[in-house]
């Protein structure tokens, strides 16, 4: 799987650790809001005078705020518009919103799979909506679920680089371990990611997870599911993989677990 691991010195670039969780994200974050990626996001103007003149750290919090918020009205299944944004989250800080929305939105996109679609620029009103149409969200059935189509989209994206769409599981862990996406290891936005991988969405009809004939020991790979070849399409994940392979995918479960965190205490 050497495409999957192409990416990979660009994903492992250091990250400084400045203290609490939340400050481990002030860097990336930073460098995303002095030079943003070239998004589908709502909102993607220059935002230099933005953030010179607001401390990293507040932005980082502003951030983490607004992502709490649209994860609960993604459960709520609640339209969202930007003056209840600027109420319920920026309070005097509104002057930041273009680059604390947009940084918002990316991190709704690549961490959670979840779209901010403008439905009235009149009124600024928003739907969020899972990646690519997937409706493996269609029920959160209790409070505390996070959406997980991103992580779906991911792997659906690094089967398609393998040769025949099929990948061996043993590496399919190893490029999402760049993403702190381990095996037996509970994380804090996906759950027990090989539960979620070989069973949940198995069962789901996302994903095929058969054993490769004629291997002592034995050894399992991935493919695509019916349910994921109705829903989606190869072109559309292709197009979307290279948004996540240009990031530090790091960054953004600390500036998550922040954000659900207030979610929860405000539950």
């Amino acid at each position: 799987m050497s495409e999957l691991r192409q990416p990979e010195a660009d994903l492992q670039a250091p990250v400084q650790a400045q203290g609490p969780v939340e400050a481990q994200v002030f860097g990336a974050a930073g460098e995303e809001a002095a030079s943003p990626s070239s998004s589908s996001s709502p909102v993607a103007p220059s935002f230099s005078a933005y953030a010179e003149s607001l401390p990293q750290e507040a932005l980082t919090v502003l951030m983490a705020d607004l992502v709490a918020f649209l994860l609960l009205k993604y459960r709520t299944k609640e339209p969202i518009c930007k003056a209840e944004m600027l109420n319920m989250v920026l309070g005097d800080h509104r002057d930041h919103f273009p680059l604390v929305f947009s940084q918002a939105c990316e991190c709704m996109q690549l961490v959670f799979g979840v779209d901010v679609k403008e439905v009235d620029p009149r009124e600024c009103t928003y739907v969020l909506v899972p990646t690519l149409g997937l409706t493996c969200d269609a029920v959160l059935s209790d409070g505390q679920s996070m959406p997980k189509p991103g992580l779906l989209v991911l792997l659906l994206g690094l089967i398609l680089l393998e040769d025949d769409f099929v990948a061996p599981e043993e590496e399919v862990w190893v490029a999402l371990s760049v993403m702190g996406v381990c095996a037996r290891r509970e994380h804090c936005i996906y759950g027990e990611p090989r539960e979620l991988l070989t069973k949940v969405w198995v069962q789901e009809g996302y994903l095929e997870y058969r054993q490769v004939p004629h291997c002592d020991p034995a050894r399992y790979e991935f493919l695509w599911g019916p349910r994921a070849h109705a829903e989606a399409s190869k072109w559309q994940v292709l197009e979307h993989l290279p948004r996540v392979n240009t990031l530090d995918p790091r960054s953004f479960p600390s500036l998550c677990a922040e954000g659900v965190s207030d979610e929860e205490e405000g539950a």
